[in-house]
């Protein structure tokens, strides 16, 4: 069974993560440094995530349907997604195994890679801030 019940409940938590990752005084510009604009297209449930993270524009994050064109196309469940932000996913070896099938210059996304990991219990907090310790055991 999927973590999460539906798209309300991806752009909740993985949604909000990404807004709150663009807004750290820290993390956002390093993350502008990407030049890109990424976008997470899941499944089980159906959700979309744009990411614009190009260096001559505002960063943004879009849930659900965007207008923005994405460099880079990572397709994934939103469970794995759910797993990553845990810390729980390596994602060199999730392209791999065809977990994570990627398009567009990819090598990018590996870069940020090292760069989110103080961010895992951030995204841990806020699920317990929001009384969904289910989350954090399931995975």
């Amino acid at each position: 069974m999927a973590y999460f019940k539906d798209d309300a409940d991806v752009y909740r938590f993985i949604g909000r993560l990404f807004e709150e990752l663009i807004e750290d005084p820290e993390l956002g510009p390093r993350f502008h440094s990407a030049n890109t604009t990424v976008q997470y297209q899941m499944r089980d449930p159906e959700s979309q995530i744009t990411v614009d993270l190009r260096s001559d524009e505002p960063m943004r994050v879009d849930l659900g349907p965007s207008d923005l064109d994405p460099e880079v196309v990572m397709a994934l469940e939103a469970d794995t997604a759910h797993r990553f932000w845990l810390g729980k996913v390596n994602v060199t070896v999730a392209l791999a195994r065809g977990q994570i099938k990627a398009k567009g210059p990819v090598a990018k996304i590996l870069r940020l890679v090292p760069i989110v990991k103080p961010v895992f219990p951030h995204y841990q907090q806020m699920l317990r801030d929001a009384g969904r310790d289910d989350l954090l055991e399931a995975a």
